[in-house]
């Protein structure tokens, strides 16, 4: 393996995790959203509520690509959205109740998808495989 092969290797495993994700989410009865809205609804498990431009920084895309996400997650009924009464710009966007339920689910999907990608690996390599993707990060 070349050096040039660690970034093609990130984008395969990110590919397959996304996948696994994905599949574990259609055994649990959850169809028709992928990983992006998973961001959305893992932001509003931290805080229940959040205006779209929180969103957009807290997953880093932008407005336009988190409208979008939001609308298909109202369209399926995880999340609703709300204005503001102050300021009419503002939108909020809250999890419903069905959204409130995946939270053990994606808890569930979530572990084993970590053991998954840490299975084999020492604490030590896994302390030093984050180590280095910080520093990779931070060269961008």
């Amino acid at each position: 393996m070349q050096n040039r092969d660690a970034i093609s290797l990130i984008s395969k495993i990110r590919e397959k995790v996304n996948r696994f994700i994905v599949a574990e989410m259609v055994k649990y009865g959850i169809e028709g959203i992928g990983t992006s809205h998973g961001d959305i609804i893992y932001a509003l498990f931290k805080k229940p509520r959040l205006t779209m431009a929180d969103i957009s920084k807290g997953i880093n895309k932008d407005k336009s690509t988190v409208t979008a996400l939001v609308d298909k997650l109202i369209r399926h009924g995880y999340v609703t959205k709300e204005r503001d009464r102050e300021d009419n710009r503002v939108v909020y966007v809250a999890l419903t109740q069905q959204g409130n339920e995946l939270k053990p689910i994606f808890e569930s999907i979530s572990k084993e998808m970590l053991d998954l990608f840490y299975l084999n690996i020492s604490e030590k390599e896994k302390e030093d495989l984050i180590n280095i993707l910080k520093k990779i990060y931070g060269n961008f």
